[in-house]
């Protein structure tokens, strides 16, 4: 019977020092099958979370970056047409409008490798080559589909704008109005994003509340637990000391 008791005994104490040192009430699936469960689900979606937020700031990142290429296309637009307007004045000489152009053909070639060339991790983001910016800002993977719109001088209808001719003024505004559009849609999505991903700090700190009452230890309580093992074990040691000693007085007795 002592056998058994010492038995508990040590492995009560076990538990316990194993639980102070590292601060957990499960250490193991023996400690707390079903509360393990629990919090390894818990870890997963508080996980699933913290990736969402990164994904979120990443395309945030992704959208600040098109749209800073968008405002310079805007500005060499307003150049173009400012340039155009000037072009239809009567005092101007057609060498005049010849200067013109010359300028207009470098805002366009700027507008054209703006388009082509913006980027962010090797994915270009304004040439028509992606339709749609999946994020994925939830634990499943779900998420938000952005369009990334293309504003090359073919999507713009401006490949081959000359004032030096006859040309449509309203081409350009055109142009303008879809390059002020996607400006602002992608200012919402950036909105939206925001929002997603102050939503996901705060579930996933939420959620690390609840695997934190479920996992770790009631330091105070388990402190209190050593202490009651402490005693247990001296007073056991007291007990096999005392019954020692009877024996050898008993033995002594018949000797």
């Amino acid at each position: 019977m002592s056998m058994s008791i010492g038995s508990v005994h040590n492995r009560d104490s076990y538990n316990v020092y194993s639980q102070l040192s590292s601060g957990k009430r499960i250490n193991r699936a023996a400690d707390d099958a079903s509360g393990l469960a629990i919090a390894q689900k818990l870890l997963r979606n508080q996980t699933g979370l913290d990736v969402g937020a990164q994904n979120t700031r990443d395309g945030m990142g992704a959208l600040n970056v098109a749209d800073g290429a968008m405002d310079g296309i805007m500005d060499s637009l307003q150049r173009i047409r400012e340039l155009s307007l000037r072009s239809m004045n009567g005092l101007y000489s057609d060498s005049d409008r010849e200067s013109f152009q010359t300028e207009i053909n470098g805002l366009l070639e700027g507008i054209q490798s703006t388009a082509k060339a913006t980027s962010l991790n090797e994915q270009k983001l304004l040439d028509g080559s992606m339709a749609d910016l999946h994020l994925a800002t939830n634990p499943s993977g779900g998420g938000m589909d952005i369009q990334m719109e293309d504003v090359t001088l073919q999507a713009l209808g401006l490949e081959g704008y000359d004032v030096t001719g006859d040309f449509d003024l309203s081409v350009l505004d055109r142009a303008m109005d879809k390059v002020s559009q996607a400006r602002g849609n992608m200012g919402a999505a950036t909105n939206r994003l925001e929002h997603t991903y102050n939503y996901n700090l705060q579930a996933s700190e939420n959620l690390l509340g609840a695997r934190s009452r479920i996992e770790d230890l009631d330091i105070p309580k388990a402190v209190s637990e050593k202490q009651k093992q402490q005693l247990l074990s001296q007073y056991k040691n007291l007990m096999l000391r005392r019954q020692m000693t009877e024996k050898g007085m008993i033995a002594r007795l018949f000797q």
